[in-house]
Order: C-alpha cells, then sequence, then structure tokens
C-alpha cells in the first residue's frame, strides 16, 4: 500500500500521466488473473500452480518452462497491481469463445484443490463482469468443471 502510495505521488512529481499505467501483454494478463485467483484465499496449493501451468500450455501453445516463466511474472506484477481492470482491459478484445475458456480457466484453477473458496469465486466473478462474459456463461463454466 505505502509503495503504491510512493510510486503516485513520484509520478505526479514527476508529470506524467496518471492514467497511463504499464499494461500487461494479453498472454501476461491471462497468467496475472489465474495467478490473482490462486492466491485469492492466501493459500499456496501445488495443484493450483499446476493448474495454472497446465492452462496456459493449453490456451497459449507454450511449453512448461514458458509457462512457469510467465507465472512468476505473473506473480510479480499481481503484487504490484491495484486491480483486475489493469488485466482485463486487453482481454475485452478476445472472441466470446476465447473469454469463456479463460473463465473456465480460472475455474479449473480454482478448483484445483478441491475447493472453490468465497475469494476465489469473487475474483472469478468480476473478472467475468469485467470481461462481459454473461452470467449464465459463468455457471456454466463453473459446473463444467466441477462436473468433472
Amino acid at each position: 500500500m505505502f509503495s503504491t502510495l510512493t510510486s503516485l505521488f513520484k509520478e505526479l512529481l514527476d508529470g506524467r500521466d496518471l492514467g497511463q499505467t504499464a499494461t500487461a501483454t494479453p498472454d501476461l494478463a491471462i497468467a496475472c488473473l489465474l495467478s490473482e485467483v490462486a492466491g485469492a484465499d492466501h493459500q499456496l496449493d501445488p495443484r493450483e500452480k499446476d493448474a495454472k501451468c497446465h492452462f496456459l500450455t493449453k490456451l497459449l501453445g507454450i511449453d512448461t518452462d514458458a509457462a512457469n516463466s510467465l507465472i512468476a511474472q505473473a506473480e510479480q506484477r499481481r503484487t504490484q497491481s491495484a486491480s483486475l481492470y489493469e488485466f482485463t482491459t486487453q482481454l475485452r478484445e478476445l472472441s466470446q469463445e476465447q473469454r469463456f475458456e479463460l473463465i473456465k480457466g480460472m475455474w479449473e484453477v480454482a478448483y484445483a484443490d478441491g475447493t472453490i473458496d468465497p475469494l476465489e469465486e469473487a475474483v472469478i466473478r468480476k473478472t467475468a463482469e469485467l470481461i462481459y462474459v454473461d452470467h449464465s456463461q459463468f455457471i456454466r463454466a463453473k459446473l463444467q468443471v466441477i462436473g468433472k
């Protein structure tokens, strides 16, 4: 919190536009959202890390090493972000099916440990709202993951 305020004041003193923050690439934004879900319940479970890696390799067509590198970048970026909005703005350009797959992947990460914490669900719900995924699709994705 203090570092965020410090950087905010530094930007003001430097005369930069506060609305102009460095945006993540779409791949990094997806990894950040997955990391946000995994960390929402404040319990780091290796199954959730494996689920993030598996989803990124499947969705982005990258190897495990690249996925783990992306996850490491995402973890650092996530701790420095102020909101989900930073990661979701560019993901609105994805097709409806791609956005659905992202939400489904978030559910897979949340459910990797066998339970869905209310905080994890809240992150997924907010993300779905920000990238314009209908509530019915949000529920359909959850049921597909839990039904496996």
